[in-house]
């Protein structure tokens, strides 16, 4: 019997792990930015998620709509798009600079950087040995799978020294300087780690809003059932089995599932089923009909009609899209 795909190992039992696993990091953008006061940089690379680690020094991340943020040496800040915000010494500081999709980089008024700011491997701003020091890393590409996640996500979100101590700091900040083969995965696969901890220790605050699945989770009856129905989507699934596999009634699972998740079973299990088509669509050549397979639908064209009810568009046109748009990144990078 083949191995089962590493995506489906790591749903099993970790419900946070799994939606992660959508938008696991592939090239993502991560730089050391290094600044002496006064500093500003204005993002709007309409990235789906990037994540600042304050090293040194302090800095101010002021959204668009919202209050100004504040970072401290050793906190953390995740910023959801793709909605843009500026980082910076003081929220009274005008940019210098603008971070623009594809990894570009500008002046305020557009013209482009051409690498003045570079200063080393992954390294970026006006001296190496300023004295504030930020590593930032960037998500280029939004996975279908992530979008229960995100959704549940502020635009902006921090956790701060005195709650939440990085694990990752001192192995970040020497990989992040390498210029090594294969060094790109190295750091993918740490940008992946820091935020399944700071995601983890942020939903733990019991002042964080973490999405009702997660909640749910904790529940005897409801964790049990998102977990037959995650570890195994393609299962026939009727709300009949699931409540004799949790030792409930069908009525009792269903009232109870609706309440905790926010939407019954069957609708929880094809979002579930589609998120993870959508997702191997945009990365895998698999075909329909394998996919269909895969995630549940009897055929190609039952899992077509579904994914266009939801989607809005054919798993093809999708496919399509996703291809243009990495293409896109890698020539703009």
């Amino acid at each position: 019997m083949d191995a089962p795909p590493r995506s489906d190992m790591l749903t099993r039992g970790d419900p946070l792990a799994g939606l992660l696993e959508g938008p696991r990091a592939r090239g993502a953008f991560m730089i050391r930015a290094c600044f002496d006061p006064p500093w500003s940089v204005r993002i709007e690379d309409r990235a789906p998620l990037t994540v600042m680690l304050m090293v040194r020094g302090d800095a101010w991340i002021t959204p668009d709509t919202g209050e100004p943020l504040r970072l401290r040496a050793g906190d953390l800040a995740i910023a959801r798009g793709p909605d843009p915000y500026t980082c910076a010494d003081d929220p009274d500081t005008a940019p210098q600079a603008l971070i623009l999709p594809g990894e570009r980089c500008a002046y305020p008024d557009g013209r482009p950087l051409n690498g003045s700011m570079d200063l080393g491997v992954r390294t970026w701003g006006d001296r190496p040995d300023g004295s504030t020091l930020l590593l930032i890393g960037t998500y280029l590409m939004q996975g279908e799978i992530s979008g229960r996640l995100l959704d549940a996500l502020p635009p902006l979100l921090s956790l701060t020294s005195d709650v939440w101590e990085c694990p990752l700091t001192p192995l970040l900040m020497e990989e992040i300087v390498r210029d090594e083969p294969g060094q790109e995965v190295v750091l993918d696969r740490l940008l992946d780690l820091l935020v399944i901890a700071a995601l983890r220790a942020w939903f733990s605050r019991p002042e964080a809003a973490a999405p009702a699945w997660y909640r749910a989770m904790a529940d005897p009856v409801v964790g049990r059932v998102l977990r037959l129905l995650q570890d195994d989507p393609a299962h026939p699934w009727t709300v009949a089995t699931l409540a004799a596999k949790a030792g409930v009634s069908r009525a009792a699972l269903a009232r109870r599932f609706t309440d905790l998740v926010g939407e019954p079973p069957m609708t929880y299990l094809t979002g579930w089923r589609l998120a993870l088509a959508a997702d191997r669509l945009r990365d895998s050549g698999d075909t329909l009909d394998a996919i269909a397979r895969h995630v549940g639908y009897g055929s190609a064209f039952a899992l077509s009609n579904a994914f266009k009810r939801v989607y809005g568009v054919s798993p093809q046109d999708h496919r399509t899209r996703a291809e243009a748009a990495r293409v896109g990144v890698g020539a703009d990078g």
